[in-house]
């Protein structure tokens, strides 16, 4: 490159300096319209070129067609959600009609079944109060299960790893996905000592999805929970005074 291309090269501005010009004298494109209506630019649809109002109009379609989709999941996110909360409350309401607390864990375990299609769901319950000692629902529970339980915050949902809790259910070789739901007094993510845990076992690998939200099962578990509560020592010996 000679030096006189140098000159002519170091004469033409750079697209950063344009841009910087027309943004700080805007009035630049009405003083030379005719510009505008000449300027060709590709279709993002094809390879014919277009003008720069057809152009900005196909952006402006497709961001009207992109807000649109979001508004769709955002309804259809809400629709599902309102469905779980229905559930969840119809649910709920069966175990608070529940007279005699002994059927409330196979009322916990059949609800879900019945009214959020679980495949299947079992329950132990253990430190009961002595009425409720040695029932179904309490045995089969070893140490490590406890202390698992008791450290858990959160429901556990992933794949089928041969925890112990799966051998309470029915099938077990039919699980693939499972969510472990410690029972405890108060909130979930409280550091009390479970008395207790719930299973839920899925055929469908991804039913329990490691990065599945939890927020639902969470209600569930602290439902649960304060139902089972009046099998708990205190609430057992004021239900036996109330029978």
């Amino acid at each position: 490159m000679n030096d006189s291309t140098r000159s002519a090269h170091a004469l033409i501005p750079s697209e950063e300096s344009i841009a910087a010009y027309l943004g700080q004298v805007p009035e630049f494109f009405e003083r030379h319209a005719d510009l505008l209506a000449g300027v060709r630019l590709p279709s993002v649809h094809g390879h014919r070129a277009v003008s720069l109002q057809e152009r900005q109009a196909e952006m402006l379609r497709d961001k009207i067609k992109g807000l649109e989709q979001r508004i769709m999941e955002m309804v259809r996110n809400s629709s599902e959600n309102a469905a779980i909360t229905q559930k969840i409350h119809r649910w709920n309401c069966d175990l608070a009609s529940i007279g005699d607390a002994r059927g409330l864990p196979h009322a916990v375990t059949e609800g879900l079944r019945a009214v959020f299609d679980v495949p299947q769901a079992a329950i132990r319950v253990w430190d009961v109060a002595p009425p409720f000692a040695g029932s179904l629902f309490t045995m089969g529970v070893s140490a490590d299960v406890k202390a698992f339980a008791s450290s858990l915050t959160m429901p556990f949902c992933g794949p089928n790893l041969g925890f112990e809790p799966t051998a309470w259910l029915q099938r077990v070789d039919d699980v693939q996905s499972l969510a472990l739901l410690p029972l405890r007094d108060g909130p979930l993510s409280s550091p009390s000592p479970a008395f207790g845990m719930l299973v839920l076992g899925s055929p469908d690998p991804l039913r329990f999805d490691a990065t599945m939200g939890t927020e639902f099962l969470t209600r569930i578990a602290e439902q649960a929970s304060a139902a089972l509560a009046r099998m708990r020592p205190v609430a057992g010996a004021r239900q036996l005074t109330s029978v």
